[in-house]
């Protein structure tokens, strides 16, 4: 049997860098990714046979944990009656009538195949229903590989993007502009300066790209008055807290109203998909009732249509996201403990299914800067030792974390055993700064 090393060697003789998604390479940790054979419920099995309890559950996908048999039956019925058709089906008129029913602010819904179809589309649909060109985006908030979006880091009044990825055109990139999240008053100045050029501001409510990062009191409503004055969209990037942080992700949670919201992950239950939603005027505006032209082959293909009505039909059950943040603030807060016993400058937000930490000394950790100057070296020695005791955080300190359902107290105490025996190393071996 070949090891992961082995087959990550093969790899990178077939595979651009050995992987079809940057992050799995490890890059952020060094050393070479695990390659799993499979995964069944909160456990993720690699070539060798060595288990781990997944915190990562494809990258907040699986919201059910791996192959959970109401899923696989969906999906073995559906892919018995055809895998795609390229043509209506009544099943996506119930998954995207599912959707609208449970988002509180999508009157209507195209279903599509990635978030980034998702977040490249409202992008276009913005700039077709505005008639403008400029996009306010935030550092530190990633929404899919779009020319657009792919900018740096911008500061000050000045801040127009920057390519951040070769082969993005300095021109396009110049229409975007890029500010602080949770900084409402460079919001403000951006407005003031080109307001009437700004046809949407897109944000992640919550700031699920560069760890987790929950929004400041009044800055999600602070966002939404600025767009009403100067007549600019508001676009909720929800790919990953739509479904994951509460059944109306973070826009129930913070009650703000986006005109259009993105999503993908949970909606596709495990299975590729995006689909963008938002106001009726809006959404009218894509072809073929509009002018902004959108398609997608295999864009609401049966197989995930089946998928995602069944995992929407058991995460609408009574209590589900009560359990699962009592899962997740039991494992929050008890990483946090550990990290306080061992004298460790940890920092852990949680909501719902989702989570995120780093080592940082900072009373509070609120933008990409913050998140940036956290113990980055600390971080890779706790996550690869962690590894060795079988938990599969994200190999990023960037990246979320993610609980699924089937994630239970056996887990957990798991889960705190190992990290007390890492911390304690930690500390020991002088890896923590004094």
């Amino acid at each position: 049997m070949n090891s992961s090393h082995e087959l990550f060697c093969k790899a990178k003789q077939f595979i651009p860098g050995g992987v079809n998604s940057p992050v799995r390479s490890f890059n952020a940790v060094g050393g070479d990714p695990i390659f799993f054979s499979h995964g069944k419920g909160a456990y993720l099995f690699d070539v060798q046979g060595k288990s781990y309890i997944d915190y990562v559950g494809s990258w907040g996908a699986l919201i059910l944990g791996h192959a959970p048999e109401k899923i696989v039956l969906a999906v073995e019925e559906a892919a018995k009656r055809g895998l795609s058709f390229g043509a209506p089906t009544s099943a996506e008129i119930d998954l995207a009538e599912k959707i609208s029913n449970l988002m509180p602010n999508l009157a209507k819904v195209r279903l599509m195949n990635s978030g980034t179809e998702a977040t490249m589309t409202a992008i276009r649909l913005a700039r077709g229903f505005t008639g403008r060109d400029k996009i306010l985006k935030f550092n530190g908030c990633y929404h899919g590989h779009v020319d657009a979006l792919l900018v740096k880091a911008g500061s000050g009044l000045a801040s127009f993007g920057i390519p951040d990825s070769a082969g993005v055109p300095k021109v396009v990139a110049e229409q975007t502009l890029s500010v602080d999240f949770n900084n409402l008053e460079q919001v403000t100045q951006m407005f003031m300066h080109y307001g009437k050029e700004i046809a949407a501001v897109i944000v992640e409510p919550i700031a699920a790209n560069m760890n987790c990062i929950l929004p400041l009191s009044g800055f999600l409503d602070g966002l939404r008055e600025l767009c009403d004055y100067y007549g600019s969209l508001l676009i909720f990037d929800e790919v990953i807290s739509g479904f994951r942080v509460a059944l109306g992700g973070a826009q129930e949670i913070y009650q703000v109203k986006p005109d259009l919201t993105t999503l993908g992950k949970i909606i596709g239950g495990g299975l590729p998909v995006g689909a963008l939603g938002g106001r009726a005027e809006v959404m009218d505006c894509l072809a073929p009732l509009g002018n902004v032209y959108q398609a997608g082959t295999l864009s609401g293909n049966p197989v995930t249509v089946a998928a995602g009505l069944a995992t929407l039909e058991i995460i609408s059950q009574p209590e589900f996201y009560s359990e699962l943040n009592f899962i997740n603030e039991k494992l929050l807060s008890g990483l946090l403990e550990l990290a306080k016993d061992a004298n460790i400058g940890f920092q852990a937000h949680h909501i719902g299914g989702l989570f995120g930490f780093l080592f940082s000394n900072k009373a509070e950790v609120y933008n990409y800067q913050q998140v940036k100057s956290a113990n980055h070296i600390l971080f890779k020695e706790f996550f690869h030792r962690m590894l060795a005791e079988g938990i599969y955080f994200s190999p990023s300190a960037f990246e979320s974390g993610f609980i699924s359902c089937v994630h239970g107290g056996q887990e957990v105490d798991f889960t705190l055993a190992a990290a007390e025996k890492v911390f304690c190393k930690l500390k020991e071996q002088n890896l923590v700064p004094a």
